[in-house]
């Protein structure tokens, strides 16, 4: 993003690097067996060693590590044949042992990069590495009693780091970006990318330089943003608030800064920290992980259909449009989804269209995803059969759906029990027909002097009298005859 300030300043240049937190999707902790369970009551998931007691010993999470390669490998990254666990040192209210369990030096996934789609094109935005850690505590400051409190359940579930390099110019890039990564790693099915709870966040470092420098420029770390809109604004204000000071003959100070979404701007939270400031040194008590090359290739081969690759291929199987394709690919669950209506005869154009207008608008009314819908595959595709059949129009479809979405019903329990068969007995329609055409006697007389519109008129008031069940093909065709001159 090239960045404007105003009339008669500097044009300056936004540089972005993001490092995310994804929570990765095991049942235990990262280096012993408490739960991992979301919303548990406070300090109900905690050991000894996930606090770090004197005594304990950590023991890795083989599924972690799988988890990590598995990612590492989707983004083309160099597993390393050894890494190395470490301690950072630093005290945190949540961080009752004083040091947190994380990778430094010999991080597990280094290199890689993601294709991004943007307007106009694609952009690769390469990757630093990715590192597994243990998370910390949460500190409670709003339960009421005017005290804080810590809840120490989330201390030591497993995450990956994924840090990018500076690639990214803009808060739509950034944005785009992290769409992107959450995709991936719900498609990998390493992480549910749920970023209200946080198992899905990301720190921005954000820094400007003027417009053709090759110079970065001083960062400042925007901490702990969950919400895609959220990271758009934060990393705007930050931008423009870098520019003002520079522009007021004010240094940018390297600090972190945490974004407050009520009053829409950053706010200094600490000077940030360098390496040395936490005293890293090798974990003693695991030794360096060396993950065999066979359990790589292994992995490597259960790897799932990414969304690239998916995408490619909805569009060459099925004969979609490169935006259907992108809709239905959106999450691997709707992809699953669609592919299964297809496997049971739905046709596939058609089951496209439905699912991204008809379900999906149904869907986000109510704020659900795929997953939580009531229609199975099975039950849509039976729908559209009776569409072929002729036995409910196109129109009547619409009404079937919506009880079989909002009770699990089947489309043919619904139309048995609503009444909504299609009309297309010639004799039934014919009456009506005939007493649409005598009850308007005046628009009769405009057709008939040349006012063609009117056609849709007649055939409206069948479909109104016959409650939309006629049927549309068969009210035209003996419409027309009925009217021919």
């Amino acid at each position: 993003m090239t960045t404007s300030a105003t009339a008669t300043k500097t044009a300056y240049e936004t540089v972005i690097g993001l490092e995310v937190h994804a929570q990765l999707l095991t049942r235990s902790k990262m280096f012993c067996g408490c739960s991992t369970t979301f919303g548990s009551a406070a300090n109900t998931q905690v050991c000894p060693v996930c606090l770090g007691m004197p005594g304990v010993l950590p023991v890795v999470n083989r599924r972690a590590v799988e988890f990590a390669i598995r990612l590492g490998l989707a983004v083309n990254a160099h597993i390393a044949d050894t890494s190395r666990f470490a301690r950072k040192n630093y005290f945190y209210p949540d961080l009752p042992k004083g040091y947190q369990i994380s990778q430094y030096e010999l991080p597990i996934c280094e290199g890689g990069w993601l294709e991004v789609a943007l307007d106009g094109g694609t952009k690769r935005v390469s990757l630093i590495r990715a590192h597994l850690e243990e998370d910390a505590g949460k500190n409670l400051h709003d339960i009421g009693d005017g005290e804080s409190h810590v809840d120490l359940n989330r201390a030591g579930t497993p995450l990956l780091e994924i840090v990018s390099a500076p690639d990214l110019r803009s808060s739509d890039e950034a944005v785009a970006y992290l769409k992107t990564l959450r995709e991936l790693v719900v498609y990998l099915g390493i992480c549910d990318g749920n970023m209200e709870e946080g198992s899905f966040r990301c720190d921005a470092n954000v820094s400007i330089r003027p417009l053709g420098s090759e110079t970065y420029g001083t960062r400042v770390e925007l901490k702990n943003i969950n919400s895609f809109r959220y990271v758009k604004r934060a990393i705007e204000y930050e931008v423009q608030r870098q520019i003002d000071q520079v522009e007021s003959g004010q240094r940018i100070v390297q600090e972190t800064r945490l974004f407050d979404p009520q009053r829409g701007v950053t706010a200094s939270m600490r000077t940030k920290e360098d390496a040395h400031d936490y005293r890293y040194f090798p974990e003693p008590d695991l030794v360096p992980l060396a993950p065999p090359a066979a359990w790589i290739e292994e992995i490597r081969t259960g790897l799932p259909e990414l969304p690239e690759a998916k995408r490619a291929r909805f569009a060459a199987q099925y004969g979609l449009s490169s935006y259907d394709a992108t809709v239905l690919t959106g999450s691997r669950a709707l992809a699953e989804y669609y592919e299964a209506v297809v496997r049971q005869g739905g046709p596939a154009k058609a089951a496209a269209n439905w699912i991204m207008s008809e379900l999906l608008a149904l869907l986000n009314a109510d704020g659900l995803e795929i997953e939580a819908c009531r229609v199975t595959p099975k039950s849509l595709a039976a729908l559209f059969a009776l569409m072929e059949n002729g036995t409910i129009s196109g129109k009547i479809a619409k009404t079937v759906f919506e009880e079989m979405y909002r009770t699990g019903a089947e489309p043919d329990a619904v139309v048995a029990a609503k009444g909504l068969t299609q009309v297309s007995d010639a004799g039934e329609l014919a009456a009506v027909i005939d007493q649409v055409l005598a009850d308007s006697p005046k628009e009769l007389e405009q057709y008939r002097s040349g006012k063609d519109k009117l056609f849709g008129f007649f055939v409206g008031q069948v479909m109104k009298r016959t409650q939309g069940k006629a049927n549309p093909a068969k009210v035209n065709e003996l419409l027309k005859a009925r009217l021919a001159p």
